[in-house]
Parts: structure tokens; C-alpha cells; sequence
């Protein structure tokens, strides 16, 4: 289709819809990374429960944690989605009607199906629940959108081989309350809409049950039948082929491309996901959403683990990276800031936990929600003692009672779900702490340390450092 025609499409789109607010929709696989979506400007977050959800290699919250967490998104105006999108049996939806009616009850937002069975069941069970279409149900045109409308489905996310072109020409054919979901961020599988069998037939693990191992990953060579034992290299590159790599996905330069056709919500991949990740892709999103110049948030996609970007099937045929599997991984999340103290010098002094070694003298970003990256060098880095992870860990296991524990009220304790939270709601940091011992690198994971910095930090922030200041 030529430009004019993409122009007209989309055009016809945004005087449908008037440019509604665009919905930021970011993964949460823990309560980590949901902190951090929410702190860092996600409108709404999915996730899943212990059953059901594409996430089966994931920490995902139990269901009985699910109220707490809806509880927890609640009080920052975050919407909550769980995932019920995994290809079911009849087995599955015999235990399916009493998990709807617990998501119900803990005043879920919406559920993602991508089975017709489940979206029944969801209906009988709680027809007050919103229903949304997963990507797994492959949405790519009107008569199958209008068909999961008409049965009670309120958003569709469109299959990913969708161009723009075409998702802005299915918005003007649907009804005005059939909101529109797609992906502008993370990995992509080589699979229409993910539905490959290659995994379960290479690992026994199945990626339409969430348990994929990524064989589309690995390395492959070909092998003449007369020449056993050969293999042949179909790129010039003595590591072998990567025949089904695909690109991951970044649509940060054409957010307003995305809005304009119509696109009610923009959602961040994030199965496996780590809040660093999460954080520093929420962040450069939000930026561009209220308005900011996407290439000045560019740089922030380039610090998360990622393989080299493209923009699938927005805007032609999607591309692939047959010459690596490898993901570049330039940063790592070295501090977590539970506090922050003014020193008699002017300076400031930032207590928090190690979440990666870094050492005296290096460099490190701080990444705060919807500032510019600000940089320092470590210096004065002092080891706090009994505050670890690590050492509240080997109290419990010794029978002892959990010093943290100790000085959490009950309700704080109760909304205090990482062991940082529980660490800055204990209030032990603001005791004394006679025994500080200075050292040249902070090493011990999850312990407390202390460092000079020149400027105050909050806590949570995110404090990061290249590669080859921790290697």
C-alpha cells in the first residue's frame, strides 16, 4: 500500500478515536518488577497467577497474593490484567471456573484468554470481569474480532503480523468500545502469534503451555546427507546459523504512530523479565508517551539486555538476525537506594543493597523516574553488617525470629513485599550502625552498603553501572 493510502488509513483512525490517552501496559512476573513498573509510570500491568499463564518458567505470584497485589496497583491508579492464555484442556477448564471466580473476587481488572472455552467459563463465572483477546488467538482481521466482541470481549491484542496500516483500517470498522492492544516493545517469537510446536517437540517443553526453551535460539548447521558428521555454515561465519532468530521489537521512534492508528494500549513483552528491564523500558516509554522527543530516550533501550531492534511487521515484512543468538547485555543494576542522608560536607550519603559488584572509583548512572540519567563515581563505600539478605536469611533458618520482622507493624509489614521495602519500613536504618567497614568493592549480593554521592537519591532508585566497570 503506498504512503498516501497508510496516511488516509491512519488518518480515518485518529478522527475515529480523537487521539485517546494511550495506555502504558508493562509487565510484572514478581513483586519486584511490579514495584518498579508502577514507581516508573505503567498505567496498567499484567501478569500471571500459578496457573494458566504463559509464564510457566516465571516467579508468578500465587493466588492467594493476587488481592494484594491488585491492592497494591490500586493505590497508584494501576490496572491489573491476568493472563488465563494458555492453550486448554478439559482438564484445565474443570479448575478454570473457581480461579475466575477468585480473580473476581480480588477485583482483577481483566483477564487475557486466548481460548474460546475460557472466555465462556469467564462469562458464566463473573460477566462483570473484562475479557481480553490474547495475542495466542492470532486477531488479524474484523470478522474475528467482531466475533470475541459480540461473545464479550472488550480488547483484542492484535496477532503481531499485523502492520499498522492494517490495524488503523480495523479500527475504523470496529465498535468504539472494542478497545485495541498491541506490542511495541520485546522479544518476538518465530511463530505466528507464538503458537510453535518446536519446543515441545525438541524439549517436551510446550510453548503454548508457557514452558517454551527458545530452540529458536540455538545454533544450527546444515548436514549433506552423503557427507555425515559435515556441517555446513549457510552464513559465512564460522559460529554457525541462526536461522530463526527474530529481531526483538522496539517502537519507542513511533509511539505517536501507534496512538494515531488507533492503538488503545501499548504493551512491554516481559515473559522472564527482571525489574532492571522493566524499569528502564517503562521509563523511556512513559517519557515518549507525555510528549518527550523519543530520540532523546533512545540510549535508554540500548542499556537492557536486548538482541539487535527492529519494528517486526509494522511496517513491512519482519527481519531476522541470522548471524548471532547472542544478546548484548551492556549494564548491569549494581545498587538499589533504600535511603539517602545529608553529610556535614554538603554531600550526601546513599544506603542500599548491592545487586550487582561494583568498586571503588567506578562509574555509575542513576535512573530515577523521569529524570535524565545523572552519573557519579563510587567513592567511600562502606559494608554494613546483620542487615543482608543473607543474614536475615540464616536468622530464619536458624529458628531465630527475623530481626526485620521485629520492628515492621503489622500493617506495614503486610504491604512491605521485597525484602528492600521491608528493609526501609523496618526503620533499622535509621539506628546507629557503629560497625561500618570501608572497602574497595561492594561484592556480597543483597548486603547493605553505604556510599558518598553528590546529589540526593530517593529511595528505589536504580543505580547502574557498564559492564566494564563490574566484570
Amino acid at each position: 500500500m503506498s504512503s498516501t493510502a497508510n496516511n488516509l488509513a491512519i488518518s480515518s483512525a485518529v478522527d475515529k478515536r480523537e487521539c485517546e490517552k494511550c495506555e502504558l501496559l508493562a509487565p510484572a512476573g514478581g513483586w519486584e518488577q511490579l514495584h518498579y513498573a508502577i514507581r516508573f509510570g505503567a498505567d496498567a500491568v499484567y501478569l500471571a497467577a500459578d496457573r494458566f499463564g504463559m509464564r510457566a518458567r516465571a516467579n508468578n505470584f500465587s493466588l492467594d497474593e493476587i488481592p494484594q497485589v491488585v491492592e497494591c496497583a490500586h493505590q497508584a491508579n494501576v490496572a491489573v490484567h491476568v493472563t488465563l492464555n494458555v492453550q486448554m484442556y478439559d482438564g484445565d477448564l474443570a479448575e478454570l471456573a473457581h480461579y475466575v471466580h477468585s480473580l473476581a473476587s480480588a477485583q482483577v481488572d481483566a483477564v487475557i484468554v486466548g481460548d474460546l472455552g475460557a472466555l465462556r467459563i469467564v462469562r458464566q463465572q463473573a460477566p462483570d470481569l473484562a475479557v481480553h483477546v490474547s495475542t495466542q488467538a492470532s486477531v488479524s482481521n474484523v470478522p474475528s474480532a467482531l466475533t470475541w466482541y459480540e461473545l464479550g470481549a472488550r480488547r483484542i491484542v492484535c496477532a503481531r503480523e499485523m502492520s499498522l496500516d492494517a490495524i488503523a483500517r480495523l479500527r475504523t470498522e470496529l465498535p468504539s468500545d472494542l478497545e485495541i492492544e498491541a506490542f511495541a516493545h520485546g522479544a518476538q517469537c518465530m511463530a505466528t502469534s507464538g503458537r510453535c510446536l518446536i519446543s515441545d517437540y525438541m524439549t517436551g517443553r510446550s510453548g503454548v503451555t508457557g514452558n517454551c526453551a527458545q530452540p529458536c535460539r540455538w545454533k544450527y548447521s546444515l548436514q549433506e546427507e552423503k557427507r555425515p558428521g559435515k556441517f555446513f555454515s549457510v552464513e559465512e561465519d564460522d559460529r554457525g546459523s541462526y536461522l530463526l532468530n527474530a529481531q526483538d521489537l522496539n517502537m519507542l521512534a513511533h509511539v505517536d504512530d501507534m496512538r494515531q492508528a488507533g492503538i488503545n494500549s501499548i504493551k512491554i513483552e516481559g515473559r522472564n523479565k527482571k525489574a532492571f528491564y522493566v524499569a528502564c523500558v517503562v521509563n523511556a516509554y512513559r517519557q515518549v508517551l507525555d510528549g518527550a522527543d523519543p530520540s532523546d530516550w533512545e540510549g535508554e533501550l540500548e542499556t537492557v539486555s536486548h538482541r539487535p531492534y527492529g519494528t517486526g511487521f509494522y511496517f513491512g515484512p519482519a527481519h531476522q538476525t541470522p548471524e548471532t543468538d547472542d544478546y548484548v547485555r551492556p549494564y548491569d543494576w549494581v545498587f538499589e537506594v533504600l535511603t539517602c542522608k545529608a553529610e556535614p560536607d554538603g554531600s550526601w550519603c546513599a544506603w542500599g543493597l548491592a545487586r550487582n559488584r561494583f568498586t571503588h572509583n567506578a562509574q555509575l548512572e542513576v535512573l530515577s523516574p523521569g529524570q535524565p540519567v545523572r552519573t557519579f563515581h563510587a567513592e567511600d563505600i562502606h559494608w554494613v553488617p546483620r542487615l543482608g539478605c543473607s543474614e536475615v536469611d540464616a536468622a530464619r533458618a536458624a529458628g531465630l525470629s527475623d530481626p526485620l520482622t521485629n520492628h515492621l507493624d503489622a500493617n506495614v509489614a503486610a504491604s512491605a513485599h521485597t525484602f528492600a521495602e521491608r528493609l526501609i519500613a523496618s526503620g533499622l536504618l535509621d539506628l546507629a550502625r557503629p560497625a561500618r567497614a570501608q572497602v574497595e568493592e561492594a561484592n556480597r549480593i543483597m548486603d547493605v552498603y553505604t556510599m558518598r554521592v553528590p546529589f540526593p537519591l530517593c529511595a528505589h532508585d536504580m543505580v547502574r553501572a557498564p559492564r566494564s566497570e563490574t566484570m
